[in-house]
């Protein structure tokens, strides 16, 4: 299997991570990216790395590197009232036998530096402006023509497109589209430290009358701010207004997030806003020589940080699949059986905290939810 020759299509935090890890198995890997650099396809402005996450990192070797450019932290979360007063710790979880911490916190154009890096000192071949524009399967090989005109044949193809994926129909033979679940969230950068508040240590989430803010630290002077809330499906904003839309929904707020509305959030330009949607593609992820990767299989609700995590996770556990089975059919199958039950769990959870945040699921613990996936999380992948 060391000799075989794999192109992965998408070039974003999943594609680039399964073609490390394929690569330090031995595989030959091309990554074509339709996006013209590294950053063209970056949105949001910081990332979560759970402690899962930091995992798969280390596994291909990036690890370091995050938790150099980011912030690491010495404990998960907690939650304040409207108010701003804390009224509970999220504990986390570690994983056994290791010194990784509970979660890292970086910008998106970094982590895409960093696996970049890794993947052109590893050897893998990356080319932008790139796509497929067709795939044939003949089941001994893959023919793939590219939209530079040139063409290829590969034993595997990975589909790692994203969210609305263009490889998902070849495998599944449907066009499979995500589900909007009803809210939006805001994302802007702002200061670690608050004068007057308590410092951006850790995740911090602070729950209002029609919404959820949060907090996480990316650097050590910087963090991210987010805002859930709900929205009409196909809400679009004028980029210029981003800022006074945000502080108009952050009325009444005290504590942390009313002191960031005051004082921090004047810039519109660096407000991005984006609809939450999900969705997970049933099983099996592959179709003879094509298998789905990262959001092309499944694209998470940002409520638990996990969706960069299980991508990267994606990436390790099919480069382990393909090295220990000559039959792809089986290797992909078990890349599937190891992914979809582990994946749909965290979907589904994030989807019940929407709902909570939504005001439609009374009585739901949303600290205890949380808890329970990042203790599974830390089990073996």
């Amino acid at each position: 299997m060391s000799t075989k020759n794999i192109l992965v299509i998408g070039g974003g935090i999943g594609g680039i991570s399964a073609a490390i890890a394929m690569r330090n198995k031995g595989f030959n890997v091309k990554v074509v990216e339709l996006q013209a650099d590294m950053h063209s396809s970056v949105f949001g402005v910081g990332i979560i790395q759970p402690v899962n996450a930091l995992r798969a990192l280390e596994a291909i070797g990036c690890a370091d590197a995050c938790m150099n450019a980011g912030y690491a932290t010495r404990a998960w979360g907690k939650m304040l009232d409207f108010e701003g007063k804390e009224v509970r710790e999220i504990p986390g979880a570690a994983i056994p036998g290791s010194e990784l911490p509970p979660m890292n916190g970086l910008t998106r154009p970094k982590l895409h530096e960093i696996l970049t890096k890794k993947a052109r000192e590893v050897g893998v071949v990356i080319e932008y402006s790139k796509t497929f524009t067709e795939i044939a399967d003949n089941g001994e090989n893959v023919r793939v023509a590219f939209s530079d005109g040139t063409s290829g044949v590969f034993d595997f193809v990975v589909g790692a497109d994203g969210t609305y994926s263009k490889v998902r129909t070849h495998v599944l033979g449907i066009d499979l589209k995500p589900t909007y679940n009803g809210q939006s969230a805001f994302r802007v950068n702002i200061p670690r430290r608050i004068p007057g508040q308590m410092d951006i240590d850790r995740i911090i989430l602070q729950r209002g009358p029609e919404g959820m803010a949060g907090y996480v630290p990316i650097g050590p002077e910087l963090a991210y701010m987010f805002y859930n809330s709900e929205w009409e499906q196909g809400t679009w904003l004028e980029q210029d207004s981003m800022a006074e839309v945000l502080c108009d929904k952050l009325k009444g707020f005290g504590g942390l997030t009313g002191a960031v509305r005051d004082h921090h959030i004047k810039d519109s330009s660096a407000v991005v806003f984006r609809p939450i949607d999900w969705m997970i593609a049933p099983p099996p992820w592959h179709k003879n020589r094509i298998v789905l990767l990262g959001d092309a299989a499944h694209a998470f609700l940002p409520h638990l940080g996990q969706g960069a995590a299980q991508a990267i996770e994606d990436g390790v556990v099919l480069a382990e699949c393909l090295d220990s089975s000559s039959d792809p059919d089986v290797a992909f199958q078990e890349y599937t059986d190891r992914r979809y039950e582990r994946c749909r769990l965290v979907i589904q959870c994030c989807v019940d905290i929407g709902e909570w945040e939504k005001g439609r699921k009374p009585g739901f613990d949303n600290i205890a939810a949380t808890q329970k996936v990042i203790e599974t999380m830390v089990q073996p992948i």
